[in-house]
Order: structure tokens, then C-alpha cells, then sequence
């Protein structure tokens, strides 16, 4: 699957579940992306860095979702 044709679906299924979660596990994400977990990674991670995607991490876990959403995102932007 190309990056820009990955990137895409990511985004519309993530968009499209927001209503009811903002974050995702990993395997989640490859779910969607019917993706071994090494190619998903490679989309992640480069989604992650254009900042389509945000990671977050509580130490024990780790989630993904689109950048700028969630509960996380609005506290961070409180002053």
C-alpha cells in the first residue's frame, strides 16, 4: 500500500470513530491498515512525524491519535 493511499484511510476511519475515543493502541492502527506490524510501523512513525498523528505514552502505555484531539490535547493548550 502506498503512504499517501495509507495515510488517507488511517485518517478517515480515525475520524470517523472520534465521536466515541480520540486514542488508539498500535495494533488498532495496523487493524485498519490491514498491515503486518512492520510496514503499519513505518506508516505510523512517518505520520507521527508530519504530525498527522500524535503519540502519547503514560509509561506503561502507548497510544496514537490525530494530532490535536482528545481530552490530553486540550488541557495542554490551557494556560
Amino acid at each position: 500500500m502506498e503512504y499517501e493511499e495509507a495515510k488517507e484511510k488511517l485518517v478517515a476511519a480515525l475520524q470517523k470513530k472520534q465521536k466515541t475515543k480520540s486514542k488508539f493502541y498500535f495494533n488498532d492502527l495496523a487493524k485498519i491498515l490491514e498491515a503486518k506490524p512492520r510496514d503499519a510501523k513505518k506508516v505510523i512513525n512517518r505520520m507521527v512525524q508530519e504530525q498527522v498523528l500524535e503519540y502519547w505514552s503514560s509509561g506503561s502505555t502507548s497510544l496514537y491519535g490525530l494530532h490535536g484531539t482528545g481530552k490530553q490535547a486540550a488541557a495542554e493548550h490551557e494556560d
